[in-house]
Protein backbone atom coordinates (compact mmCIF):
# COMPACT_ATOMS: atom_id res chain seq x y z
CA UNK A 1 0.00 0.00 0.00
CA UNK A 2 1.75 3.10 -1.11
CA UNK A 3 -1.03 5.68 0.21
CA UNK A 4 -1.04 6.71 3.91
CA UNK A 5 -4.89 6.76 5.05
CA UNK A 6 -5.49 9.05 7.80
CA UNK A 7 -8.60 9.34 9.77
CA UNK A 8 -10.20 12.66 11.07
CA UNK A 9 -13.15 12.71 13.96
CA UNK A 10 -17.05 13.31 12.91
CA UNK A 11 -18.42 15.43 15.31
CA UNK A 12 -20.08 18.35 17.16
CA UNK A 13 -18.62 18.21 20.30
CA UNK A 14 -15.50 20.21 20.13
CA UNK A 15 -12.73 18.60 18.76
CA UNK A 16 -8.94 20.01 18.07
CA UNK A 17 -6.35 17.68 16.44
CA UNK A 18 -3.34 17.00 14.92
CA UNK A 19 -3.81 15.05 12.14
CA UNK A 20 -0.32 14.98 10.09
CA UNK A 21 2.63 16.73 11.86
CA UNK A 22 5.66 17.05 8.83
CA UNK A 23 8.32 19.18 7.81
CA UNK A 24 7.09 20.25 5.34
CA UNK A 25 3.20 20.51 6.03
CA UNK A 26 0.79 19.67 9.05
CA UNK A 27 -2.77 19.14 9.36
CA UNK A 28 -4.93 20.07 12.31
CA UNK A 29 -9.24 19.66 12.31
CA UNK A 30 -11.03 21.66 14.18
CA UNK A 31 -14.92 21.01 15.43
CA UNK A 32 -15.82 24.14 17.44
CA UNK A 33 -19.63 24.38 18.89
CA UNK A 34 -21.32 28.16 19.81
CA UNK A 35 -18.84 30.63 21.85
CA UNK A 36 -16.06 27.94 21.74
CA UNK A 37 -12.15 29.05 19.97
CA UNK A 38 -8.73 28.88 20.11
CA UNK A 39 -6.52 30.42 22.52
CA UNK A 40 -4.99 33.42 21.63
CA UNK A 41 -1.57 32.67 20.02
CA UNK A 42 0.91 33.56 17.48
CA UNK A 43 0.89 31.48 14.24
CA UNK A 44 3.93 29.46 14.05
CA UNK A 45 4.04 28.58 10.03
CA UNK A 46 2.06 30.00 7.13
CA UNK A 47 -1.36 28.83 7.88
CA UNK A 48 -4.25 28.05 5.30
CA UNK A 49 -7.60 28.10 7.48
CA UNK A 50 -10.24 26.09 5.51
CA UNK A 51 -13.69 26.64 6.89
CA UNK A 52 -16.07 23.64 5.93
CA UNK A 53 -19.11 24.42 8.17
CA UNK A 54 -20.62 27.61 10.33
CA UNK A 55 -18.45 30.46 10.44
CA UNK A 56 -15.13 31.29 11.86
CA UNK A 57 -14.31 35.26 13.85
CA UNK A 58 -10.53 36.40 13.08
CA UNK A 59 -8.97 38.79 14.60
CA UNK A 60 -5.15 39.51 13.52
CA UNK A 61 -2.83 41.59 15.31
CA UNK A 62 -5.31 43.38 17.25
CA UNK A 63 -6.75 44.30 14.15
CA UNK A 64 -10.96 44.30 14.09
CA UNK A 65 -12.44 41.37 13.56
CA UNK A 66 -13.62 39.78 10.68
CA UNK A 67 -15.96 36.70 9.84
CA UNK A 68 -15.16 34.19 7.59
CA UNK A 69 -18.03 31.84 6.36
CA UNK A 70 -17.98 27.84 4.80
CA UNK A 71 -16.59 28.13 1.45
CA UNK A 72 -13.53 30.22 2.46
CA UNK A 73 -9.79 29.70 2.59
CA UNK A 74 -8.10 32.47 4.80
CA UNK A 75 -4.10 32.57 4.50
CA UNK A 76 -2.70 33.85 7.88
CA UNK A 77 1.05 35.14 7.62
CA UNK A 78 3.45 33.19 10.01
CA UNK A 79 4.31 35.03 13.49
CA UNK A 80 1.04 36.77 13.12
CA UNK A 81 -0.90 37.25 16.38
CA UNK A 82 -4.63 35.49 16.02
CA UNK A 83 -7.70 34.82 17.71
CA UNK A 84 -10.24 32.52 16.24
CA UNK A 85 -13.61 32.47 17.96
CA UNK A 86 -16.95 31.00 16.51
CA UNK A 87 -19.14 33.48 17.96
CA UNK A 88 -22.51 32.03 16.09
CA UNK A 89 -24.98 30.13 17.30
CA UNK A 90 -24.33 26.95 14.84
CA UNK A 91 -21.39 24.25 14.82
CA UNK A 92 -17.97 25.59 13.22
CA UNK A 93 -15.61 23.24 11.17
CA UNK A 94 -12.13 23.70 9.43
CA UNK A 95 -8.54 22.55 8.49
CA UNK A 96 -5.58 24.09 9.48
CA UNK A 97 -3.11 23.62 6.98
CA UNK A 98 0.62 25.02 7.76
CA UNK A 99 3.17 25.19 5.23
CA UNK A 100 5.96 24.65 5.25
CA UNK A 101 5.23 22.72 8.82
CA UNK A 102 6.04 24.94 12.26
CA UNK A 103 9.13 22.07 12.70
CA UNK A 104 10.46 23.74 9.75
CA UNK A 105 10.00 27.00 11.04
CA UNK A 106 11.86 26.90 14.39
CA UNK A 107 14.28 29.29 14.40
CA UNK A 108 13.15 31.68 12.01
Amino acid sequence: MLERNVAFTLSNEKVIEKLLDEEALAINHMVLPPDTGLPEHITNAPVYMIVVRGQIDLQLNGQESHTYQAGRIILIPYKVQMKAHNASTFITELFVVKAPGPRSMAGK
